[in-house]
C-alpha cells in the first residue's frame, strides 16, 4: 500500500471515531438539556477517561494480554485503571460525583442514592471496556480469517502458476518431436507444421498469463494442436472431434484440457503412425462435458516422464473447480477413455 493511501486510511479512521464519540457525547448531554448548570467538570472527566480506557484497551491490553491468553495479567491491569480513573474523580470531583450542589431538604433516604451514584461510574467504565474487547476482538478474528484467504489465494496463485509453466514446455517438447519427426521424414508438411505451432505458441504467450480465456479459443487451441498431429502420422482415419453447444462468451482456465489430448495422443498412436483418438465437447449454459478415448497401443513406457500430464490436471481441476467438477477414468479392453463434467461459472465467480 502506498503512503498516500495509508495516510488517508488513517485520516478515515480519526474522522469515523470521532463522528461517533460526538454522537455518544450528545446522547448523554440529553438528560441536562432543561438545566445546563448540571454539567460540570466531572462530566467531561468522565468521557475523556471513559475514551483513553477505550483506547488503551483495544491497542494495547486486549491484544498484549487477552488474546495472547493471559487472562489475571489483562484483568489486574484493566482493574487497577479503573480503580485509578475513580480514585482521581473522588478525590477532585466529590461534590459533584455526589450531586450536592442541589440537596434535596427532608428527603431521609438520602445516604443510599448517594452511595449509590458515587460507585455508578464503574458501570460506565465496565461498559467502555466490554465494547472496546468486543470490537477487538471481531476485528481480530475477521483480520485473521482475511489474511487465511490471502495467504491460501497467494499460495493458490503460486501453485497453478507453477502448473501452467510446467504444461508449456511439456506442449512444446512433444510438438517439437513431431516436427523433428516429419523433418526427419522430409515431409513437405514441416511449414504447414511450423505455421500451426506458432499459431498455437501466440495463444500461449499472450492469452494464458489470464486467469480465464474464452472457451473458443481454448477449444480452437485444441484443434491447431489435433492437426499438428496429424501432420505426423500415417493414418488419420480414427481421429475425430465433434462439438456441440454454443462456445461463445464462455470462459475456462486456460490449458486445462490440452493434457488429456496429449495423452491420448502419446498413448493412442502405435509404432507405424496409426492413432485412435475421438473426442467430444458439449457446452449446456455453463455446464462443459468432455469425453475422450484412445486405444491403448504397445509400446515402452517412459517411466521419468509419463503421467506428467495427468498429474498436472488433477492438480488444476481440484485448485479451480474443488466442487464443481466430476472426472472419470476407465481403461478396459484396451480402452482409455476420460470423462469430465465441469462447470464454467465456478472459476468466473472466484474472480468476481
Amino acid at each position: 500500500m502506498k503512503l498516500e493511501q495509508i495516510k488517508d486510511t488513517i485520516s478515515n479512521k480519526i474522522l469515523i471515531h470521532s463522528i461517533i464519540w460526538c454522537l455518544f457525547i450528545l446522547a448523554a448531554l440529553i438528560p441536562f438539556y432543561e438545566n445546563k448548570s448540571n454539567i460540570n467538570s466531572d462530566f467531561c472527566f468522565q468521557w475523556i477517561s471513559g475514551i483513553s480506557l477505550f483506547y488503551v484497551n483495544f491497542y494495547y491490553l486486549v491484544p498484549r494480554f487477552l488474546l495472547q491468553k493471559k487472562l489475571w495479567e489483562y484483568l489486574m491491569i484493566l482493574f487497577a485503571i479503573i480503580v485509578l480513573f475513580l480514585m482521581i474523580r473522588l478525590a477532585f470531583f466529590p461534590h459533584e460525583i455526589h450531586l450536592e450542589d442541589h440537596p434535596i431538604e427532608n428527603f431521609t433516604p438520602k445516604r443510599r442514592p448517594h452511595f449509590f451514584m458515587k460507585f455508578l461510574p464503574i458501570l460506565f467504565y465496565l461498559f467502555i471496556t466490554a465494547g472496546s474487547t468486543v470490537i477487538k476482538t471481531l476485528s481480530e478474528y475477521y483480520t485473521n480469517q482475511q489474511n487465511k484467504l490471502i495467504a491460501e489465494s497467494t499460495r493458490t496463485a503460486t501453485e497453478l502458476n507453477y502448473l501452467r509453466k510446467q504444461t508449456n514446455p511439456h506442449f512444446l517438447f512433444n510438438a517439437l518431436n513431431s516436427i523433428y519427426s516429419l523433418a526427419y521424414q522430409k515431409s513437405d508438411k514441416v511449414p504447414d507444421a511450423i505455421v500451426t505451432l506458432s499459431e498455437m505458441m501466440r495463444y500461449m504467450l499472450y492469452e494464458t498469463d489470464n486467469q480465464t480465456v474464452f472457451l473458443e479459443k481454448e477449444i480452437n487451441y485444441i484443434k491447431n494442436y489435433i492437426e499438428l498431429q496429424k501432420l505426423r502420422l500415417n493414418n488419420i482415419e480414427n481421429i475425430y472431434i465433434n462439438i456441440h453447444g454454443n462456445t461463445k462468451d464462455k470462459q475456462i482456465e486456460p490449458l486445462l484440457l490440452i493434457a488429456f489430448v496429449e495423452n491420448a495422443f502419446k498413448y493412442g498412436t502405435n509404432y507405424k503412425g496409426v492413432a485412435y483418438v475421438k473426442i467430444k465437447i458439449t457446452i449446456e449454459d455453463d455446464n462443459l462435458d468432455f469425453w475422450i478415448e484412445n486405444k491403448i497401443q504397445e509400446f515402452n513406457k517412459d517411466p521419468d516422464n509419463s503421467g506428467i500430464g495427468m498429474n498436472n490436471i488433477e492438480s488444476r481441476l481440484n485448485l479451480l473447480y474443488p466442487n464443481s467438477h466430476q472426472l472419470t477414468i476407465l481403461e478396459q479392453n484396451k480402452n482409455y477413455s476420460v470423462h469430465l463434467k465441469l462447470n464454467l461459472d465456478q472459476v468466473k465467480k472466484a474472480n468476481t
